[in-house]
């Protein structure tokens, strides 16, 4: 990697709204490419019974899991890959790369011991049906089993992502999602003809998984081959006391919010099933809630996880104008997109819902939760978007806090209070009230950062 290529790396040079977008649309396109499949999964799901659809509703909080840890380490990796390419220094790039695989490695493993023996008293402490739990274990047990094909794959995106070469994570997510969709009826159905019997949720997790291992040996491919900013060799995977504490410092906050994020699901569905009468019906409309809203988050992550890398190149080019100019394009985009999802689960919840096979009991919760949850979308978008700066400028802790109070002091709490009232459509609105707290929050926190950080920063021509 020589200096000059570094000097004219495009993530210095092209105008800032052209290369959010051109960095951010393969990876919105990707991820509602991902968001169609999850959402494509529950709809065959659906047609295997309603307590499929809960099962997968409860193995969700652990499937969460397993991307915060893979997320998290790709953040942590992605922040100094990119900071160290924006100060050209060679070495650290390759020692973030190397050590992001390591910490794949671990916690791949452990992944791997909770599905041999953690996922079925999982189950069990959620619930009594036992159509749900012997379906949820078949599925998670799979999921943790072979779960580093999604490690493998995030953290082979992340480190396209942060070199600028976000067109392949495209093809990386768009293969193994198109592959997931075709491998669904096949495995859960059955193909007599090809010998192939009828899996049921066990033939779900099989699609799944053999689509990550694919997506995740593109990635490879791909770095190998068309990723020159980064160098790969055993002696760059051995542990850097340094380089891990920085990529920690990002990560771990990264990880804790996703963890949050699975706590907050376990206890949504705990709330959800304590409605004696519908609990089943409730804990399935808030897993296909989250399947839907995916379809709005999903882009706008896209544009959060361009922003990282954009950001923290430039911080460390020391270049504060291009930093600004990204967040207010950021900003805008999410916006865009967070008010044409509140139009949609508006004005077409029944046509959305519709997708799953609903009973008349669904469709009256659904329709009223999709209502109800769309109208923080808006101020969700706010906070993605500015959240990118945590993460990019080493202040992760700030999205910590951020997602802490979101998800478990101000939602779980509301949510709880509201299902006392034994009202089931009250207990959506405890998802707007935490939205609108988190934007509170990031505005704050955004405030302090933007000033300490950005406004402070000296351009050096020698950089």
């Amino acid at each position: 990697m020589e200096e000059n290529s570094l000097r004219t790396n495009k993530m210095r040079t092209m105008p800032v709204g052209k290369l959010l977008f051109t960095m951010a649309l393969p990876l919105a396109l990707s991820m509602l490419v991902q968001a169609l499949y999850n959402v494509v999964d529950s709809i065959y799901v659906s047609r295997i019974s309603p307590s499929a659809v809960t099962a997968l509703s409860l193995a969700f909080p652990i499937q969460h899991l397993i991307i915060g840890f893979a997320t998290g380490i790709g953040v942590g990796m992605n922040s100094l890959l990119s900071k160290s390419l924006g100060e050209n220094n060679r070495l650290r790039v390759n020692y973030a790369a190397g050590n992001g695989i390591f910490l794949m490695l671990i916690a791949t493993a452990l992944f791997m011991l909770f599905g041999a023996v953690g996922a079925r008293p999982f189950f069990e402490m959620q619930s009594e049906v036992a159509e749900t739990v012997n379906g949820g274990t078949d599925y998670l047990t799979i999921c943790c089993l072979f779960s580093i094909g999604i490690f493998v794959e995030v953290l082979g995106e992340r480190m396209l992502q942060a070199s600028g070469r976000t067109i392949y994570t495209l093809f990386t997510q768009g293969t193994g999602a198109v592959i997931n969709i075709l491998l669904d009826p096949v495995f859960i159905f059955g193909v007599p003809a090809l010998g192939i019997p009828a899996l049921g949720m066990a033939g779900a997790a099989i699609a799944t998984v053999i689509a990550q291992w694919i997506a995740a040996i593109l990635a490879v491919i791909f770095n190998l081959t068309k990723n020159p900013d980064v160098a790969f060799g055993l002696q760059y995977i051995k542990p850097d006391i340094r380089v891990l504490k920085k990529m920690l410092a990002v990560g771990i906050p990264s990880i804790v919010m996703m963890a949050i994020g699975s706590v907050m699901t376990f206890s949504m569905n705990s709330i959800f099933q304590s409605f004696q009468d519908y609990g089943e019906t409730a804990t399935g409309v808030f897993g296909v809630y989250f399947k839907l809203q995916s379809f709005v988050i999903m882009p706008v992550l896209g544009i959060n996880n361009a922003s990282v890398s954009i950001i923290a190149y430039n911080y460390g080019a020391r270049l504060p104008n291009r930093i600004s100019k990204n967040l207010k394009c950021a900003l805008g985009a999410a916006l865009v997109i967070m008010f044409a999802g509140v139009a949609l689960f508006q004005l077409a919840p029944e046509l959305l819902l519709s997708l799953f096979e609903p009973t008349e009991e669904f469709k009256a919760i659904g329709i009223s939760a999709l209502r109800i949850v769309s109208i923080g979308f808006p101020m969700a978008g706010v906070s993605i978007a500015l959240t990118a700066s945590f993460q990019a400028l080493g202040v992760g802790i700030f999205a910590t806090i951020n997602s802490l109070c979101r998800q478990l002091v101000v939602l779980v709490p509301v949510a709880y209070l509201l299902s006392l009232t034994g009202d089931v459509h009250l207990v959506w609105w405890a998802f707007a009230v935490a939205e609108l707290v988190s934007m509170l929050l990031t505005l704050i926190f955004f405030r302090r950062v933007y000033r300490q950080k950005v406004k402070t920063l000296v351009p050096d021509e020698n950089l």
